[in-house]
């Protein structure tokens, strides 16, 4: 029977080709929508995970990762005195505005952090190191990101507005697909680079006239003037999370309820913990989740019409003969089975380009553009199957044509 069912599906090789394009096209929507959606639920963890500490600190009103409210400086003091607690370091983020050479502004996400800290900036280099960001005023940032500032290599220079900012270093797989273009500097120059962003117009009288200022304006500082160096952080300045790395042993619920009774009005997380908040806040309370899920249905829905119109002509068309094999004392079962033996070649031999073709757009995504289309094992495994049920469904479709066939039929002219 598995002979007849080739034989019918490769007889009229045009439409074979039909039949496996349709397949193709289906199978790579829905894998590669359901990659993007895992790619970016990944992609937006990617610092907490590549982060070397056990408990992040955030203020209790905290929503995801780049959403939450500040807190002073004074509780990375604090949670150093917490028992149990090894080592802390703050972490800023905050947005600003990057001005690039042609003038053009690019929304941007600075994190500011300890250069020569050991918990926030365990990340893949490709050029330069982080102690390079001890140097005021200088910033690494994903290499994904050259194209969005308008730079080509380390070493270049534009404008965190007012100020000028060095490019020194180049990080691998740290730019997350729902944010602002990350940069990444020193906790002295984050605070700089970003402080008065929130401020109005500084406005003065001077005999009579009203003089104001931009806060945001590039003409504040002077071309030929150097610009001042960075003041040190003060218990007062606000940070945005604390970092903390247990000690060997430790107990961390137990960390987190002392961390969270010394210091007031926030909580502490696992890293697990923090990742899992961020992943489910863009794939349950944003659109993205149900637009990406909407494309995989519509991906699924048209495959079944496809395939199920090409099972459907070729059975149309074999009548004849599936009446010569009910005449011949053959039982509806076998004929089933030709029809579903056709439509679960036509599932492998259209999900193997499929899925080839996929990996390959991957690679290409993440090397051009830094947006990942994460296909895991489990997704390839669950994809087949969605590809198994898609054509063994359509072929049920098929099978209502030849299940009222008479094997008379074979004896009409």
């Amino acid at each position: 029977m598995a002979s007849i069912a080739r034989k019918n599906l490769f007889e009229d090789i045009p439409r074979f080709l039909v039949a496996q394009a349709g397949i193709m096209f289906a199978v790579s929507l829905v894998t590669i929508q359901v990659g993007i959606l895992d790619g970016f639920s990944r992609s937006t963890t990617r610092l907490i995970e590549q982060s070397d500490a056990d408990l992040w600190i955030a203020s209790k009103e905290m929503l995801q990762l780049e959403i939450t409210l500040p807190m002073p400086l004074q509780q990375l003091i604090q949670a150093r005195e917490v028992e149990g607690v090894d080592h802390a370091e703050a972490v800023i983020s905050r947005n600003s505005l990057w001005l690039d050479a042609k003038g053009k502004i690019v929304p941007i996400r600075v994190w500011g952090f300890n250069p020569t800290g050991r918990l926030f900036s365990s990340w893949s280099m490709s050029q330069g190191t982080p102690n390079a960001l001890k140097e005021a005023y200088t910033f690494i940032t994903d290499r994904s990101n050259l194209n969005t500032l308008n730079l080509k290599k380390v070493g270049e220079t534009g404008k965190i507005v007012p100020l000028k900012a060095k490019l020194v270093g180049l990080s691998e797989f740290t730019q997350s697909m729902a944010s602002s273009t990350s940069i990444y500097s020193s906790l002295e120059s984050a605070n700089a680079f970003t402080s008065g962003l929130g401020s109005s117009l500084n406005c003065t009288i001077n005999s009579g006239d009203v003089d104001c200022k931009n806060p945001l304006s590039t003409a504040d500082i002077p071309p030929s003037e150097p610009q001042p160096q960075p003041r040190r952080l003060n218990l007062v300045d606000q940070i945005t999370y604390v970092l903390v790395q247990a000690k060997p042993g430790q107990d961390l619920q137990v960390l987190k309820r002392r961390l969270e009774a010394k210091l007031p009005n926030t909580y502490a997380y696992t890293k697990e913990e923090m990742a899992s908040i961020t992943r489910s806040y863009w794939r349950e309370r944003t659109g993205i989740g149900f637009i990406l899920g909407l494309g995989a249905a519509v991906g699924v829905i048209v495959g079944i019409v496809v395939v199920s119109q090409i099972l459907y002509s070729s059975v149309s068309d074999h009548l004849k003969e599936f009446g010569t094999l009910k005449a011949m004392g053959a039982s509806d079962w076998v004929i089933y089975g030709v029809i579903t033996e056709q439509a679960l070649w036509m599932a492998i031999l259209g999900y193997i380009p499929s899925m080839a073709l996929c990996w390959g757009l991957g690679a290409w995504t993440v090397a051009a553009k830094g947006i990942v289309i994460l296909i895991t094992p489990t997704t390839a495994i669950a994809v087949f199957g969605l590809t198994v049920f898609m054509c063994v469904g359509s072929a049920l479709i098929a099978i209502q044509k030849v299940t009222h066939v008479d094997p008379a039929i074979v004896f009409k002219a």
